[in-house]
C-alpha cells in the first residue's frame, strides 16, 4: 500500500514540477526570444502530458487482479511510458521545423542574462525531481516513472548545453548559434524518446528479470527447496512492479502430495520474505523428470 501511495504523490509531484518548470522556461522565452529555449520550454511542455499519463497508468496498474485481467494491470504503465516516448518525438520534430525557420533570420537581440538565469532555475529544478523519480523507480521497478525521470534528466542536459551554448553566443555576437543549438536539442530529445519507447516495448513483450534479480532467485530456492531432487526451467517475467516467477520442482516419486505441497509452501514464502509481491508458480514433477542440468537443492 505504501508502494501505492508513494508512486501516486511521485506522480503528481512530477505534474506540479513539471507545469513550474513549464511557466519558468516560457517565460524565459519570452524574455529572450530565443528559438533554443523554446525548444527547451517545448520539451517541458512534453513533461506536463507525460507526467499526467503517468499518474494515470500508475494508478491502473495498482488495480487488483479482476476476472478479465487475472495477472493484475501492472503493464499500464508500458502503455504510458510508450505514448511518453511517442510525445517526445512528436515534441523533437516540432523543434525541427522552429530551428530550421529561425536559421534564415537568427535574431538574439533580446537575449540577455535575466531570461538565461530563470532558465537556469527551472533546471535545476528539473535536476532534483528528476534524481528523486529515478531513484524511486530503480527500487520499485515503475516504468512509467523511470520514463518520467529519464525525460527529466534529459531536459536538464539539454538545458545545459542551451545555456552554454547561448553564453557563447553572447561573447561572441553569433546568432546563428541560437537555431543551431535548437537542432541539437532537438537531436538529443529524439534519442531520449526512441531508448524510452523501445525499453517499453521490450516491457510489453515479458522481458525477464534482470541478471541480479534472476541469480537472487536461484540463490533463495536453492536454498529452501531442501527435500526436493531438483528445480529446472526457472523462468522469470517482470510486468512493471510486479514479478512473475515459474518453475519445474522435481521431488521422490514416493513423496506425499501433502510434503511436497510444504516444500513448495516454503520456497514462496522465502521468495516472498526477500521479494514483496513476487508471484510464484511451480510444478512438482517425480524423479523420473530428472533433467541433465538444474538446481540441486542444499
Amino acid at each position: 500500500m505504501s508502494s501505492r501511495i508513494s508512486a501516486e504523490r511521485l506522480a503528481l509531484g512530477s505534474i506540479a514540477v513539471s507545469l513550474l518548470v513549464l511557466a519558468l522556461k516560457f517565460l524565459a522565452w519570452q524574455l529572450t526570444g530565443s528559438v533554443a529555449l523554446y525548444s527547451d520550454a517545448l520539451e517541458s511542455l512534453v513533461n506536463v502530458g507525460g507526467a499526467a499519463l503517468a499518474l494515470l497508468a500508475v494508478r491502473y496498474a495498482q488495480r487488483p487482479a479482476d476476472r478479465g485481467h487475472p495477472f493484475g494491470h501492472h503493464k499500464a504503465e508500458y502503455f504510458s511510458a510508450v505514448a511518453e516516448g511517442i510525445m517526445i518525438v512528436v515534441a523533437a520534430l516540432l523543434i525541427v521545423h522552429q530551428a530550421l525557420s529561425a536559421f534564415s533570420a537568427p535574431d538574439l537581440s533580446d537575449l540577455g542574462p535575466v531570461g538565461l538565469a530563470v532558465n537556469g532555475l527551472a533546471m535545476v529544478i528539473n535536476l532534483l525531481w528528476a534524481r528523486v523519480l529515478i531513484s524511486w523507480a530503480r527500487r520499485h521497478h515503475s516504468p512509467a516513472l523511470t520514463a518520467s525521470g529519464r525525460h527529466l534528466m534529459s531536459d536538464v542536459w539539454t538545458s545545459v548545453g542551451v545555456l552554454a551554448g547561448l553564453l557563447l553566443a553572447l561573447l561572441t555576437g553569433w546568432a546563428i548559434l541560437d537555431p543551431l543549438l535548437a537542432i541539437i536539442v532537438a537531436l538529443n530529445i529524439l534519442r531520449e524518446g526512441l531508448m524510452v519507447i523501445r525499453s517499453s516495448v521490450g516491457g510489453l513483450m515479458d522481458s525477464a528479470a534482470d541478471p541480479a534479480e534472476q541469480a537472487q532467485i536461484e540463490e533463495i530456492v536453492h536454498t529452501a527447496a531442501n527435500g526436493a531432487l531438483q528445480v529446472h526451467d526457472i523462468r522469470t517475467r517482470r510486468a512493471g512492479q510486479a514479478l512473475f516467477v515459474e518453475f519445474h520442482l522435481v521431488v521422490s516419486g514416493a513423496m506425499t502430495v501433502a510434503a511436497s505441497h510444504e516444500i513448495c509452501d516454503r520456497i514462496e514464502a522465502a521468495l516472498q520474505a526477500k521479494i514483496p509481491g513476487i508471484n510464484t508458480t511451480i510444478h512438482v514433477e517425480p524423479d523420473s523428470k530428472l533433467e541433465p542440468d538444474g538446481l540441486n537443492p542444499g
